[in-house]
């Protein structure tokens, strides 16, 4: 795929095609990886931070938040399947 650069102010700007912002789920602000070698430039978006639930366990302040009677609630989602 050819590109075609841009002036804009005192830099050289290109656009990054629509299917890779997709692809890579990115947005205005997202930060992306750029790997120089000779005339050869790579751009790679970073892969997504998987979570996992102790960690976010241990963001919780304090104890966990109770709601009471939850065991009673009808289902809202596909938790009752």
């Amino acid at each position: 795929m050819l590109q075609t650069l841009r002036r804009a102010g005192g830099s050289l700007v290109m656009t990054v095609p629509k299917a890779f912002i997709e692809q890579n789920q990115l947005q205005e602000g997202s930060q992306v990886a750029l790997l120089l070698e000779g005339a050869r430039m790579t751009v790679s978006a970073p892969p997504k931070r998987r979570y996992k639930l102790e960690e976010l366990m241990a963001e919780m302040p304090g104890k966990l938040p109770r709601v009471e009677a939850w065991d009673t609630m009808r289902p809202v989602g596909k938790e009752g399947l």
